[in-house]
């Protein structure tokens, strides 16, 4: 593969060009096999070229889970390396978690989870739409309201960090707790309820017998769009094993 602006030949497809300074695609989508990732390589609606990179996933007959562990995080850095070659502007996934989870701790990329049948049309779709402002201001001061106490400690403070942190979010206005439920859970769960009309969602916190119901301000202008920062807040909330 060449590069499109100076011509000059690329050790892999979708690589950034350094001779001349060039990006050659603005996307990645990478689908998780456990043993194998696949990731295609996209400048607008047009695909610029597809990479496979393999693992040898240890078995549960090595009795070893730090070697497990080691072996899931190289994968993933690989994965990581080779999404790094490319400077996209934002990275979709899709599969396995395990593998996908490791690597978005990885990346400093924009980052979703797009469904698992067919990924790369799914994005292909997506690019045909609108793209939502993204807000460049510090989590923390995303985060207002007359109530200024959030559920669960660490496990609360966690889950409000993951949505303050998504470009998608302009505000975080925190909601009086309700103690008086009935609540058999001892860990914190989070959760994403539907969009409104205006695209704006709310997160529910529930701490065993405590609830709190947190409003969050997007940049979706409608239900339609809102629902889709809802469904990639989940995605996040649960590759945290917060929801």
């Amino acid at each position: 593969m060449e590069c499109r602006q100076c011509h000059t030949d690329l050790d892999r497809p979708g690589d950034y060009c350094l001779v001349c300074d060039t990006a050659n695609c603005d996307a990645v989508v990478v689908v998780f096999n456990r043993d194998a990732a696949t990731l295609t390589m996209l400048d607008g609606e047009e695909v610029r070229g597809e990479t496979t990179i393999t693992t040898v996933p240890e078995t549960d007959d090595d009795h070893d889970d730090r070697a497990t562990v080691v072996e899931l995080r190289n994968f993933a850095g690989r994965v990581a390396d080779e999404i790094r070659r490319k400077r996209p502007e934002t990275v979709f996934a899709a599969g396995e978690r395990g593998p996908l989870r490791e690597t978005r701790k990885q990346l400093h990329y924009e980052f979703y989870r797009v469904p698992d049948d067919d990924a790369v049309q799914a994005v292909l779709d997506r690019r045909g739409e609108s793209a939502l402002e993204v807000v460049d201001i510090p989590p923390r001061e995303k985060i207002g309201g007359s109530h200024s106490t959030i559920i669960g400690d660490r496990a609360g403070r966690n889950a409000i960090g993951i949505v303050a942190d998504h470009p998608h979010i302009k505000k975080i206005i925190p909601g009086p707790i309700d103690a008086g439920g009935k609540g058999s859970q001892s860990s914190l769960r989070a959760k994403i309820t539907r969009a409104d009309h205006n695209g704006n969602v709310r997160m529910l916190l529930r701490d065993g017998s405590s609830v709190q119901e947190n409003r969050l301000v997007t940049t979706a202008p409608d239900l339609e769009t809102g629902e889709r920062v809802r469904a990639d807040l989940n995605d996040a909330l649960e590759d945290a094993e917060l929801k």
